[in-house]
């Protein structure tokens, strides 16, 4: 991950080179980078333009990245050999320990000290752009505006434009995949879906414990999988994988008229959106949690089965803040054991949970379909964003003549 950041920063001077050969041609009002890029801001201060960061993921987790090098002051021991159970960040419950990314346990590494550095960086952006909703989360919105997050020093506007979601596909039937077509056969809010993304492969012995725990639990599923037989591969580039190699023998036979199994793509987004999904099981997303936010904009509750980075931030998160979770216990354990699988399930889709839950999630989809209105909050924080960025433009401009902007 580190030789991606020094890739990433080597290319500064390339960026500089483009950026200063396309203003030949065209006016450039402002860089906006990836939070993986953060070293490329000061090309924006080299060219006198405005450079804000694009931060995919949620806003409790900026708020915990933003204050992380604070918190980094204030004590001498790593996260990993903390006393305390939980971590305390403004403007977020309380965070287990367990849950920290893996890169963050321990601050003698290298990849430790990239990150505080990234995360230093963030807040020298002229602004934040962030893929969520203040509804969604006030109190780490609210923390961040007020500074709370960044104690003695300024924090930088923070935009909440989210949800940033596509909208249902909408092509004609006879180009649905597959999968829509057997939803389409099943009742209301009965299945199950299972995905894991498109970075993380699942290992066999773990395919195995879920096979048996949905089989078990005689409910409806649709498994988006990815796998493979190598610990150390889990998060490389699979080939689809061989149903028939992967599943326990007579599997996909015992359960073909309640489950279905793709071994490659699905589209997510009308996945989500169909009427007979009752529930996703999730890693609740990585760098960005769109998934998690399909799923909110969606109405469908989610079994959070983070497996790294800042999935146990975001498992936190929709479970304990926005309530619309449950975590499949034993997740960060080696393997989730079937008897888990088989009752967090039936406690979703056929139990008290399922009520719970879903009062919940369309409450919270109801806030999301405000903010995403045309004149909605985040509609409102874009326009925000567009003024204030005219506004040190017409500043910068007034300052220089021969600003690179000219």
């Amino acid at each position: 991950m580190d030789l991606m950041f020094e890739a990433i920063c080597a290319n500064n001077r390339h960026l500089y080179d483009f950026l200063t050969s396309l203003s030949n041609t065209n006016s450039i009002r402002a860089l906006v980078v990836d939070i993986f890029c953060t070293d490329a801001l000061e090309i924006g201060r080299q060219l006198g333009i405005p450079a804000y960061v694009h931060f995919p993921c949620a806003a409790s987790v900026l708020a915990i990245y933003i204050h992380l090098p604070v918190f980094h002051t204030t004590t001498d021991t790593s996260f990993k050999d903390k006393e305390c159970t939980s971590l305390d960040f403004p403007g977020v419950p309380p965070i287990p320990v367990a849950d920290v990314p893996y890169t963050l346990q321990d601050r003698d590494t290298e990849i430790y000290q990239t990150r505080i550095e990234k995360f230093t960086q963030i807040a020298e952006a002229d602004g934040i752009l962030v893929n969520s909703f203040e509804s969604l989360e006030e109190r780490a919105v609210r923390a961040l505006k007020d500074g709370v997050c960044l104690p003695g020093r300024k924090m930088p506007p923070v935009y909440c434009i989210g949800p940033l979601v596509k909208k249902e596909n909408g092509k004609e039937i006879e180009e649905r995949h597959i999968c829509l077509t057997w939803l389409d056969s099943h009742p209301k809010g009965s299945v199950i879906f299972l995905c894991f993304g498109s970075v993380v492969a699942l290992l066999i012995d773990q395919i195995k414990q879920i096979t048996i725990g949905l089989e078990r639990s005689s409910q409806r599923f649709l498994w988006v999988l990815r796998s493979t037989n190598d610990e150390n591969k889990m998060f490389e580039p699979q080939p689809d994988s061989d149903l028939h190699l992967v599943l326990p023998d007579g599997f996909l036979d015992r359960t073909k008229n309640r489950g279905m199994v793709i071994n490659s793509w699905a589209p997510q987004v009308d996945v989500l959106n169909h009427a007979s999904i009752g529930c996703f099981v999730s890693h609740c997303g990585w760098k960005s949690w769109n998934s998690t936010l399909e799923a909110i904009v969606a109405g469908v509750p989610i079994i959070c089965w983070p497996i790294f980075a800042e999935q146990g931030i975001n498992k936190v998160l929709l479970t304990e803040e926005i309530k619309v979770g449950v975590v499949m216990k034993g997740c960060e354990e080696e393997f989730v054991r079937p008897e888990e699988v088989e009752e967090k399930v039936r406690w979703l889709m056929a139990s008290e949970g399922r009520s719970v839950l879903r009062e919940h999630m369309l409450a919270v989809k109801e806030k999301a379909r405000e903010a995403m209105a045309e004149d909605g909050p985040s509609a409102k924080a874009f326009t925000e964003f567009l003024r204030d960025l005219r506004l040190k433009l017409n500043g910068q401009d007034e300052r220089s003549s021969d600003s690179f902007l000219s």
